[in-house]
Order: C-alpha cells, then structure tokens, then sequence
C-alpha cells in the first residue's frame, strides 16, 4: 500500500511518514497537567492544586500541545475527517508518549490503570470507519503495557456532533449519553480516559460521571491537546 499510496508528510512534504521526525520536534509539547478547577491550574509533575479544595470526579487532565499549534490541529483534522487518515493515530499516540516523556512519568507508574477509550455512536462509527480515541488508546496501551477496554463504555445514542453547539449545548447535548457494560471490569479500577481534543470537557465530564456512577476508584484523562 505504501508503494501505491506513499505516505507524505503534511508539512514538509519529505516522502515516508504522515509526520517526519524533524516536524514532529515542531509539535509544542507541554512539561505540566492541569487540575480541572474553575480556573485550570498548571500542575507540574504531581504536584497538587493549591488553589483549590474540591474533590473533582476527574482526576487531572493530561494533554500534550494546545490545539493552537497549526501542526496538531492539522494533524488532529486529517484524522477525524475525511479522508479519514487512520493511521496518523500512531503519531499522534508518538506525541502523547513523548509528553508523558517529558514529564518523567514512567511505565510503572500506570501498571494498576485500564485504558478507556471515548466512545463513539453507531452512526458516527459507522461515517468515519474507526473510532479515533480507540486507534490512539491502541498504541498507548502498548506502550504503557496495560490493557485496553473497548466494551465497557459504550455510547447509547446519536448525539449533534459537539463542534457545532457552544459550551452549554454540549453540554445537554451529551447528558446521559454513556452507559456501562460489565460494571465489574470498572469497579475498584484506576482509569486512564482517552479522547483526541479536549474543548469544554462536557463529553469527558459526561464520560467520567457514568464510570464513577459505575464504581470506577479514579480517573484521568488523556488527550492529544486541549482547544
């Protein structure tokens, strides 16, 4: 297929990856998290938020570049939408493990988590083919040697697409939109939540209240960059 359709680099144009290597160092990555306080509070490392007291249902908020950067959000375009660029969901994985690099989070440190991905209604898996936060979640969950669960959280309707609804609307938009099979996969269970973009959070949000319903014990989430 690569003799066929070669892979060219979207920014350069260099013949072999979707992302060569020097463009790739071109991808602003961020050396902190973020506490999901009313005012996101830079975190570095795992050092705690000062500035607030509250016991949020989301742990914290990894994200490796803001949506701002050019690059990612091309790269994050190509992925979601058609043509559907399936495998650029290893370089953007690439660029997650290199801000958890950066951050000096190792392997270890994850080995009591399971790896959720964000899921997708049956109409919109069906338009694009894949599931994005699933194809990323693959990749992580190898890397990190952890397993990744994709029938525990499912979606149970069609839904507006987010992009075009402000931050309440998404909101409403999504209420009650998740569901939990198999409880006992979640109960007790640190999780790992994956997504592609985090813009108002509502979906994660949404995401993250079904599995605490459901018994989850704690919960991050893990995105490619944040809008």
């Amino acid at each position: 297929m690569d003799i066929i359709f070669p892979k060219y680099c979207i920014n350069c144009k260099k013949e072999g990856e979707y992302l060569c290597q020097d463009c790739e160092a071109l991808v602003e990555l961020l050396e902190y998290r973020f506490c999901l306080c009313e005012k996101p509070t830079r975190l570095v490392g795992d050092e705690r938020c000062r500035k607030c007291s509250r016991n949020h249902q989301l742990k914290g908020l990894y994200f490796a570049t803001p949506y701002q950067n050019n690059l990612a959000k091309t790269l994050l375009h190509l992925f979601k939408y058609e043509p559907f660029a399936r495998d650029l969901s290893r370089t953007i994985a690439s660029i997650i493990i290199n801000h958890f690099q950066l951050l000096g989070k190792k392997k270890e440190e994850f080995a009591d988590f399971i790896l959720l991905p964000v899921p997708l209604a049956k109409r919109r898996l069906r338009w694009r083919g894949f599931n994005q936060s699933e194809e990323i979640g693959k990749w992580l969950a190898d890397f990190l040697n952890i397993p990744i669960v994709n029938d525990a959280l499912i979606k149970t309707r069609n839904t507006i697409p987010q992009i075009q609804l402000s931050g309440q609307e998404r909101k409403e938009n999504i209420k009650g939109a998740f569901f939990v099979l198999n409880k006992e996969i979640i109960i007790g269970k640190k999780v790992l939540l994956i997504d592609d973009v985090y813009t108002t959070g509502a979906t994660m949000e949404e995401c993250v209240k079904t599995l605490k319903e459901s018994g989850a014990k704690e919960i991050w989430g893990v995105v490619a960059a944040r809008g």
